[in-house]
């Protein structure tokens, strides 16, 4: 890169302020990539207990389900799940970690009420009702983790992004950048001290 530059003062200046510049953006991307690694960090705590929640829940409403198919019969499970009116809505926003678009999902009927199963007092069955109660805790779980998941597959990759750009700038930008401005210090020095020899000996003439 030295071979490149002219060993002049204007150029050694400009080096000067364009080495101070590429440094400051340095420190903020290592900010950036730290601030990151952090919320990652937090949120994949997060994600694990989800998880594991999200594993109980799944399980405990199996086994309701599995217990009302038992108790109630299949077809009257069925049919429960027909006369359902719920209508779960799931919407996927954005929201902004740091300068990294993540998604934001929310939902809206996940859990139907008693008066939405379309069943009535008469044909309800508390076994069909623990079952349905535990699905609609799932789904929220699900819609839950599911926006965890994604935030932490975005967060991750712009670390990966953010983590290259800081190497480079560590290791090939900034000592490309030094070497060029020792070159040109060295060569208007070597230029000086030439200067300063022909002069003395224009004077000794």
């Amino acid at each position: 890169m030295a071979l490149d530059i002219k060993p002049t003062r204007s150029e050694l200046i400009k080096l000067k302020g364009r080495i101070k510049q590429t440094k400051n953006g340095y420190k903020l991307l290592k900010m950036k990539r730290d601030g990151l690694f952090h919320e990652f960090r937090k949120l994949l705590s997060e994600m694990i207990e989800a998880k594991r929640d999200l594993t109980d829940t799944y399980r405990l409403a199996k086994q309701r389900i599995d217990l009302a198919n038992a108790i109630e019969g299949g077809l009257a499970v069925r049919a429960a799940a027909i006369a359902n009116t719920a209508t779960p809505q799931v919407e996927v926003e954005r929201r902004n970690i740091m300068g990294v678009v993540v998604p934001s999902v929310s939902g809206s009927n996940l859990k139907s009420t008693f008066s939405e199963r379309g069943v009535g007092y008469i044909g309800s069955s508390p076994y069909i009702d623990e079952a349905s109660d535990s699905f609609g805790n799932l789904i929220e779980k699900v819609v839950r983790a599911a926006e965890m998941e994604g935030t932490l597959k975005r967060l991750l990759s712009e670390i990966e992004a953010t983590k290259r750009r800081v190497n480079a700038l560590e290791f090939k930008v900034i000592p490309e950048l030094e070497e060029a401005r020792v070159f040109i210090q060295l060569r208007l020095e070597e230029m000086e001290r030439e200067e300063t020899f022909r002069l003395k000996r224009f004077k000794n003439k």
